[in-house]
């Protein structure tokens, strides 16, 4: 049976990693659902690593909610780098999934955005294990997680 991890942060103001689990146990089935929580955003790496070589997940959604200040994004950035050194050393995806809080006008915005972001994420992983060629059909659509997409240019 596959596994689908899920890292998220306590560090985030919306439940992404509960979201995301909603949104896969309404996608499909054929998985498990493996959970990993930690403090802060800087944490995912090991926590989307762990749940790989330990857990036996064939992927990873690694949910966060950097902070506002130009701090918040160079932890960010460096999350990030390191959920790209994750992949690479293990061959497997990790779907990363930031919400940064200036990204919204107001709280309630920042709550939607992160609920549907980490929706329409799960839904991206599930598809790269279960059907990629939904992916595949998808190709050059400017699809946008969270906000509306941009749309083809062509």
């Amino acid at each position: 049976m596959k596994r689908i991890g899920v890292a998220d942060t306590t560090f985030a103001r919306v439940d992404m990693g509960g979201a995301a689990i909603e949104e896969l146990r309404s996608t499909g089935t054929g998985f498990k659902v493996e959970r990993y929580t930690v403090p802060g955003i800087k944490d995912l790496p090991l926590a989307a690593k762990r749940l790989l070589d330990e857990r036996g997940c064939d992927i990873v959604i690694a949910l966060g909610m950097p902070g506002a200040q130009q701090i918040d994004k160079t932890c960010a950035h460096e999350a990030s780098s390191g959920l790209i050194s994750v992949q690479l050393m293990t061959n497997r995806h990790v779907i990363e999934v930031f919400v940064h809080e200036d990204e919204a006008e107001d709280e309630k915005e920042l709550a939607w955005l992160a609920d549907r972001r980490a929706r329409e994420h799960a839904t991206n992983a599930y598809d790269l294990l279960f059907r990629p060629e939904r992916l595949e059909a998808n190709a050059g659509k400017g699809l946008r997680q969270g906000f509306d997409d941009a749309g083809a240019i062509l």
